[in-house]
């Protein structure tokens, strides 16, 4: 739905997710003077986000497929409250096209990109080469799909060994296999299939040429619907476990002014060929040369985009509403600057010691760290108890300092006051690798984190 100009922000919205991210667009909207419609499940009515919005709908049981991600339960949530919007956040329904068509076809505006272009940049295949057209680098590899495990075997001899197989429809690890060798491929190409298929509903894989432990840099960009787009800087986000986002940073220790400004651009050409709104993050792996390809776009707010805000001093949850109320970007590139440096560390309910295992259960104590420069996301208090049925992501740690040292100094601090007790969380694994001298050094790539238990078990 295009919204009808100078009709000004909106003066209430639904917000279709859960716990922090819930929070953080509850705070957004209040500082803009904008009403909020919570919906929760019935697992999440001692949430913070249903207590802090002006009101809250309850959607249906714990399952997230008969409440979160049921848009049959949350449309009506909000025509009967009167919402004019829905933000998405991430997760659960944020780039799922069908929901914004809906959305759209109930007049109501969704806080995100036309559902077409979620469409086209959600099918790896089509992304990559809608990226291609924008000249952009794209990771060598086939133009499509590939149907069988010979054209995968004429592909993989065509770039080289090893080669990485991936979901056409999905990302998250999900549907992805490495081989280093024909034998292997045959056996990736079923499987990655098969995983594909029951993740996403759709078995179409293609073939990429796999690059051994590069770096993963994201460019976060804004872009309105009077043909403005800006890009805010990178923010590092290689530190991962099963391509699961652990810590990211700005600026990234491998970034350069020259790199920096060509990412930029190739993030702005890119979204501009998608015909993209909103926010939005354009994804890349960087080599161990400097040489930088397209991995995907992200049509939705990270959950990292706290590091964003805190090293360029702007609000992108604002920015989003503003765009979606049909307002032009309230800033050009030029008055986009990077200050300081940032790190975020994910503070999850699982148990390290066990292989990340999930955690759920109740909080008995919670003491979150403060002081200059710390800022904590979270939807968590003492008393809480952490369902088992959602993602395990209990609080954002961001700290910021006037150089990296500075920041790491700082992160330690703020882990070291940090407590949470009750369950298992990631606090100590943080400490542990913001501690490493690797890590330290800004050297370290996608394999960090693997080869930082291989160092340590040996130790």
């Amino acid at each position: 739905m295009k919204r009808d100009a100078g009709k000004g922000l909106f003066k209430k919205i639904l917000i279709a997710n859960r716990g922090e991210i819930a929070l953080r667009i509850i705070r957004a909207c209040r500082e803009l003077g904008i009403e909020t419609v919570a919906v929760y499940s019935e697992a999440d009515t001692d949430c913070l986000h249903v207590r802090f919005a002006d009101t809250a709908v309850c959607i249906g049981p714990a399952k997230s497929a008969e409440s979160y991600l049921d848009p049959k339960r949350i449309i009506p949530a909000a025509e009967i409250t009167g919402a004019e919007a829905i933000h998405p956040g991430y997760g659960f329904l944020a780039e799922n096209a069908d929901f914004a068509d809906i959305c759209s076809s109930c007049d109501l505006v969704f806080i995100g990109p036309p559902p077409e272009v979620i469409r086209a940049l959600g099918d790896k295949v089509l992304a990559k080469k809608t990226m291609k057209e924008a000249d952009v680098p794209v990771v060598p590899g086939s133009e499509g799909g590939v149907v069988s495990v010979a054209a995968a075997k004429e592909v993989a001899e065509a770039v080289g060994y090893p080669i990485i197989l991936k979901a056409a429809a999905g990302g998250g690890g999900r549907g992805m296999r490495v081989a280093n060798t024909p034998a292997q491929l045959e056996k990736a190409f079923h499987t990655a299939r098969m995983e594909a298929k029951a993740a996403f509903n759709n078995p179409e894989v293609y073939l990429e040429k796999y690059l051994v432990n590069p770096r993963h840099v994201e460019i976060q960009i804004l872009a309105d619907e009077h043909g403005n787009i800006v890009h805010l800087g990178e923010r590092d986000c290689t530190v991962q476990r099963r391509h699961q986002k652990l810590i990211e940073e700005s600026p990234s220790p491998i970034m350069t002014p020259t790199l920096r400004e060509k990412m930029g651009k190739a993030a702005i050409l890119g979204a501009k060929r998608a015909g993209y709104r909103n926010a939005g993050t354009v994804e890349f792996l960087v080599d161990s040369d400097g040489s930088f390809y397209f991995m995907e776009m992200n049509t939705r707010v990270q959950v990292e985009h706290p590091v964003t805000e805190e090293v360029t001093d702007i609000d992108i949850i604002v920015e989003q509403l503003r765009i979606a109320s049909g307002e032009k970007l309230s800033l050009t590139q030029d008055q986009v600057k990077l200050s300081g440096n940032v790190i975020e560390c994910r503070i999850n309910a699982e148990n390290p010691d066990t292989d990340f295992t999930p955690s759920p259960g109740m909080i008995t104590a919670f003491h979150p760290p403060g002081g200059h420069g710390v800022r904590v996301d979270t939807h968590v208090y003492a008393k809480y108890v952490v369902p088992p049925f959602y993602d395990s992501l209990l609080a954002k740690l961001i700290v910021r300092g006037i150089n990296r040292n500075d920041a790491i100094a700082k992160m330690l601090r703020a882990l070291d006051e940090f407590i949470i007790e009750g369950i298992h969380t990631t606090i100590d694994f943080h400490k542990k690798v913001l501690a490493d001298p690797v890590f330290q050094s800004g050297t370290f790539d996608t394999g960090f984190v693997e080869d930082y238990y291989r160092r340590t078990k040996s130790d």
